[in-house]
């Protein structure tokens, strides 16, 4: 009488794997998420590098294209500014500025005669 019954041994050894299968299945949608957390966060960091060095660069083909405007840049924005101003750069500045998806914080044009005005105007990232 004490040997132990073989069909014991079967059973217990069926409810270990039924048990482990549960733990592991756990563990796999826990490591999904967490890849999941992860692709999206590379994405997002990946995407706002793109689009930092697309405003620099596009703001740096300004400087050359548009020698009348001075720009400051800082580390959360950049500010253009022009004292005298062409009428027909200032529309060819607007169609760049304005069908782009910048954050316009700052926009003033006054307009000095006929054909010259005075910009200023702030964006921020």
């Amino acid at each position: 009488m004490n040997r132990i019954n073989p069909l014991y041994i079967g059973f217990f050894i069926v409810v270990l794997l039924i048990i482990l299968s549960f733990i592991l299945h756990g563990a796999k949608n826990e490591l999904i998420q967490v890849k999941n957390g992860y692709k999206e966060s590379s994405r997002l960091a990946i995407e706002l590098s793109g689009l930092k060095k697309v405003y620099t660069k596009k703001f740096i083909f300004l400087d050359a294209k548009y020698p009348s405007i001075q720009s400051k840049k800082s580390k959360n924005g950049i500010l253009l500014s022009s004292k005298n101003l062409n009428i027909k750069e200032l529309n060819s500045l607007m169609d760049k500025i304005l069908n782009e998806p910048y954050n316009i914080t700052k926009f003033e044009i006054n307009r000095i005669d006929a054909i010259k005005t005075d910009l200023q105007l702030e964006i921020t990232w």
